[in-house]
């Protein structure tokens, strides 16, 4: 039991050494690195003996270190070392009147974050003061590097830039510099470490990001900026969109001229698009700006509302402080072949026929006669072809003084890139033998005349029939149509144009067949000989119509 009893005496004998000690100082410091801090300090001690008339050594240990083997970071013992990091920057200062303390740390590094104990040392006290410590926390600048620009970016023009810190080491430690960016590609690596940046920027490098980095030597700390380049640049990469309906058809004219052809008549919209820093400012010109034209437009898009107003040469131009851009295109409206004809008159001896067309580009004419094919300007003692064009419109006349048959197909043909048309006559019998010139051709074609003849007269007398019973609905003389005749309109089938022909009604031939495949006229006569009354074989019918003998030729 005499063990369990020396026990609160040998804590209270524990307790009454501890009694006296006691250390005031501020437990949590914070300082950026590179700076410094003072932290102020008091403490006591208990006197053991009354001989006792010095002041004690006094030292600040890391946390960790044994204080027999270890050098402490800062002490006032003149003979003992201190930590090789810490010498010159972590230093004991002590106010005389005040009897205080400051541990003054300067030049603060990361590498000093951590905890410290504070320990005296006399002849007769030696004691750590454990229960009370300094807890220093050294943290990154908060300041970041400036960088300067002596005068704006413009490409191709080399410009000085500097990066600035305001922060100074109070160790006096110098920084380190360096550049980063895609602007900076091109550029020797070795120029890039230094406060000043001498480079000659690039449209390209517009929009792009530079970093200045300072780096504190002899710490991991690393402080940056980081900025987007601003470069000033003359128009380029002109280009026009060729818009139709408000969706973009086409994309053409990489800063050159170009042409452009279109096969529709819509209005559409051409859209100028340039880019350039500060942005540009674009117009519209009919033909070229250097021969003094007039500005049609003020904006990047100029509207051309038909077919008529969208052929022609434009111009877009891009203009900024920094230069000009032109471009050009020229618009030309494309279509397949329009064939007016062909139409054929008895001339002379002969036969003459002439046939038009009009298309975009100017297409080319020909005529087949049988199985033979006759173009440009030719002529014989058969027969004559003569050929024009002016403008979209292409003109050609055949002129036939022999070789004329019966079942003769005569044929007009039109052509150009985008497309071809052509229409058809068919000579039927009939003509004088002068102007056949082969008596056995209208000797073949009697009997297909005949057959035709027959037909004629059918038609002709349903067509009577019908109106006389018409003509008994209503009052006579209605219209001012013959009760007999009516209103009878000859004309052919026509295929129309895939595209649809442009409107021909200003054009020359505007009272022309409509074109088509290919058409065939039949050319006949009719003769009324010895007018007849006849009666009329519907007996509803009240009056009768005089009626002849119909003869064809």
């Amino acid at each position: 039991m005499v063990p369990l009893l020396l026990l609160p005496l040998l804590w209270g004998g524990s307790l009454q050494d501890d009694q006296g000690y006691e250390l005031r100082v501020q437990e949590s410091v914070t300082v950026q690195a590179c700076l410094g801090v003072h932290v102020p300090f008091s403490f006591s001690h208990p006197r053991r003996s009354w001989y006792y008339s010095g002041q004690p050594f006094i030292y600040w240990f890391r946390e960790g270190d044994n204080i027999h083997r270890s050098d402490p970071v800062a002490t006032d013992n003149p003979w003992r070392q201190v930590k090789p990091e810490t010498q010159g920057r972590f230093r004991l200062l002590r106010d005389p009147r005040e009897k205080n303390w400051s541990l003054n740390i300067r030049d603060a590094r990361m590498s000093d974050t951590g905890v410290y104990f504070f320990r005296v040392e006399a002849d007769d006290v030696k004691y750590s003061y454990r229960d009370k410590k300094l807890n220093l926390q050294v943290t990154a600048p908060t300041e970041k590097p400036d960088i300067h620009f002596l005068e704006a970016l413009e490409s191709g023009r080399p410009t000085n830039l500097t990066c600035r810190l305001s922060l100074v080491c109070d160790g006096g430690r110098a920084f380190s510099f360096s550049w980063a960016g895609d602007a900076l590609d091109a550029m020797d690596p070795e120029t890039l470490h230094s406060s000043v940046l001498t480079f000659t920027p690039r449209r390209q490098d517009h929009g792009t990001n530079l970093t200045c980095r300072v780096e504190l030597q002899g710490d991991q700390v690393t402080m940056e900026r980081t900025i987007r380049l601003n470069v000033s640049y003359a128009p380029w990469n002109l280009s026009v969109n060729l818009c139709f309906r408000n969706v973009t058809a086409l994309k053409a004219l990489q800063n050159r001229a170009s042409a452009l052809l279109i096969s529709e008549s819509p209005a559409l919209r051409l859209l100028c698009v340039a880019d350039s820093n500060p942005p540009a400012r674009l117009g519209w010109f009919r033909a070229s700006p250097a021969l003094n034209a007039t500005r049609i437009s003020s904006t990047k898009i100029l509207e051309l509302p038909g077919l008529g107003a969208a052929e022609g040469e434009f111009t877009c131009q891009a203009q900024n402080p920094l230069g000009s851009q032109n471009t050009s295109v020229s618009l030309s409206v494309v279509y397949p072949p329009q064939l007016l004809g062909p139409s054929c008159s008895p001339e002379d001896e002969g036969l003459h026929c002439s046939c038009s067309s009009r298309a975009q580009p100017a297409p080319s004419l020909r005529w087949r006669l049988g199985e033979g094919l006759l173009e440009g300007n030719f002529s014989n003692a058969s027969f004559k072809v003569t050929s024009s064009s002016a403008g979209p419109w292409a003109n050609s006349s055949l002129s036939l003084s022999e070789g004329l048959s019966s079942g003769l197909r005569l044929s007009c043909e039109a052509q150009n890139v985008h497309g071809a048309q052509s229409a058809t006559v068919l000579l039927l019998p009939g003509k004088p033998a002068s102007l056949t010139g082969v008596l056995g051709g209208a000797l073949a074609g009697a009997g297909a005349m005949v057959l035709l003849s027959l037909c004629l007269c059918l038609i002709f007398f349903c067509i009577v029939k019908a109106r006389r019973k018409q003509a008994a609905r209503r009052p006579e003389g209605v219209d001012g149509e013959d009760p007999v005749m009516g209103t009878i309109a000859w004309g052919s089938r026509q295929k129309p144009w895939p595209d649809g022909p442009p409107d021909q009604t200003s054009s020359p031939a505007e009272d022309a067949l409509p074109s088509g495949e290919q058409q065939e006229l039949h050319y006949a006569s009719l003769s009324f000989h010895g007018m007849k009354s006849w009666e009329p074989l519907d007996q509803e019918a009240t009056s009768t119509t005089e009626y002849s003998e119909i003869k064809t030729s």
